[in-house]
């Protein structure tokens, strides 16, 4: 039988299998290695806030497993610093939303070396970050900006909606030459998925094909792809047969799947979760309604909440994700344009 990892364990052995494979992979962030020394936790730390790094600070010591100080500007350009000069930093800024404390150091530096360079400064840091509402976090610990950093060249933008996509992607991550910053929604840490206990690799720019069919193409990040999935189970019963695109990677993104899909399906769906203005599901119609234009047989939809901020209230929360019965709301309108 096949075994299954949440997103959480794919996650801690990417980084495990890395830091025994390369003494220069080292890991920093907020409370990695907070209660260590505490009784009950027996040698162990915590290992921040979703225990993604717990068990690397006994097996490598705090010379690889660094607590830091709450100075996002500190450490974020601490982990850049050290990956310019030989090492191969995985530092967790611990909620996306905090990005403005450290934005100068990881789009304005990080992101510019090697052009700014000619080709022959690197800086294979990996940015880790949590994204996504579901917890009744409020607006300033709820967003998915995965949009902002997409839009700066120079950095590789990772979105993984699955603990299988998740290990091969912080693989590929860790060993890429180029800043990297790696999403992972808060709601997916404990969602199961068959995963290899060897290393492996998946490549950036190449999206995932999550459910095949012919009358609808859906493109759905992270958490979204779920909803997709059960959006299309509802639809199937129907006689609606949708086609699932998960990108993984927004930079570089694959856009040939994603036209693929639409020239024959001819019509598009996109779900996401980050707010509507300037988002992946307008950059991802954008492509489509250039490109694709001549294939469409409706209007392309886009799912996505409204142009506010996260609220706290869970049921205002609830009513702001978009959810399976919007999607299919979405699919049905679509396929019967011009049916």
């Amino acid at each position: 039988m096949a075994r299954k990892l949440s997103m959480r364990q794919a996650i801690n052995e990417a980084m495990h299998q890395e830091m025994e494979r390369d003494e220069s992979v080292i890991v920093m962030g907020e409370d990695i290695m907070g209660g260590l020394g505490v009784d009950w936790l027996e040698g162990d730390a915590w290992g921040g806030t979703q225990g993604t790094t717990k068990g690397l600070g006994p097996r490598f010591g705090r010379d690889r497993v660094m607590d830091t100080p709450i100075s996002e500007s500190a450490f974020i350009g601490a982990a850049i610093g050290a990956s310019t000069t030989g090492m191969r930093a995985i530092v967790e800024l611990m909620y996306v939303d905090f990005l403005g404390v450290c934005f100068d150091q990881i789009f304005n530096q990080a992101a510019k070396f090697r052009y700014m360079f000619g080709g022959k400064a690197e800086c294979p840091v990996v940015i880790r970050t949590q994204i996504g509402g579901g917890f009744s976090a409020a607006a300033q610990h709820s967003q998915c900006l995965y949009p902002i950093f997409t839009h700066i060249p120079g950095l590789k933008c990772v979105v993984p909606s699955n603990a299988y996509d998740a290990k091969g992607l912080l693989i590929e991550a860790i060993r890429d030459n180029s800043p990297v910053v790696f999403f992972e929604h808060k709601k997916l840490y404990d969602a199961e998925a068959e995963v290899p206990e060897e290393s492996y690799t998946l490549p950036f720019g190449e999206a995932g094909i999550l459910r095949e069919g012919g009358d609808v193409t859906i493109v759905a990040l992270a958490r979204m792809a779920h909803m997709a999935m059960e959006a299309a189970e509802i639809l199937a019963a129907e006689g609606i047969e949708c086609e699932i695109v998960d990108p993984r990677t927004t930079s570089p993104m694959d856009e040939d799947t994603i036209l693929e899909s639409v020239e024959n399906t001819g019509r598009l769906v996109v779900v996401d979760e980050s707010y509507p203005r300037c988002s992946m599901g307008a950059d991802i119609s954008s492509l489509v309604a250039e490109r694709a234009f001549d294939s469409l047989k409706a209007p392309i939809r886009k799912v996505a909440p409204p142009h506010t901020p996260v609220p706290f209230s869970p049921p205002l929360e609830a009513a702001y994700i978009p959810d399976a019965e919007r999607i299919v709301d979405a699919v049905r309108a679509v396929a019967r344009h011009g049916a």
